[in-house]
């Protein structure tokens, strides 16, 4: 059995995500980052239920840092979920390279960070929020949240060991 390594680290592997968690698990928090806002989820600390959460709108990146550094501490999370926008054919793209800039950044919160793929995320939360009769301007304001609790739920199912 490998060693528990608690602690920072940003990796794009659910395996060592999971072993820089705690073992008792926690809340995790998914976000969704894009040029004018960051929607944000989170999960139940089982990792069964990701869940919607506020939308930022993008300011300066130290008072966005501040805002999240205060949900993390309101609800005690233990990890970060950014969703890594990649080319349908997985190749990286310079949207790639800003949500690993954002990574590094986030770094001294002294969270695991877990960079998970994103591709199809909005179109399928804009789907679903659609077939939910949310209205458009709705869908506008709340799609980067609800896009981030799909990039969370699908990083949680791998972390829970159901999708490796």
């Amino acid at each position: 059995m490998e060693p528990h390594c608690e602690g920072k680290v940003i990796t794009q592997s659910a395996l060592l995500m999971r072993d820089a968690l705690p073992e008792s698990g926690g809340v995790l928090m998914g976000l969704d980052t894009g040029t004018k806002t960051i929607g944000i989820a989170l999960c139940d600390a089982d990792w069964r239920f990701a869940t919607a959460g506020k939308t930022l709108q993008r300011g300066k990146f130290m008072a966005d840092k501040a805002k999240l550094r205060a949900l993390i501490e309101e609800r005690s999370v233990k990890g970060l979920v950014i969703g890594l926008p990649l080319n349908m054919d997985g190749s990286e793209s310079p949207r790639s390279q800003g949500a690993r800039a954002i990574a590094r950044n986030l770094e001294d919160l002294d969270l695991p960070i877990l960079l998970w793929d994103e591709r199809w995320t909005t179109q399928a939360a804009e789907r679903a929020m659609i077939e939910q009769d949310f209205s458009r301007a709705k869908r506008a304001e709340r799609i980067d949240s609800h896009a981030a609790a799909l990039i969370l739920q699908g990083a949680i199912d791998a972390l829970a060991g159901s999708a490796f």
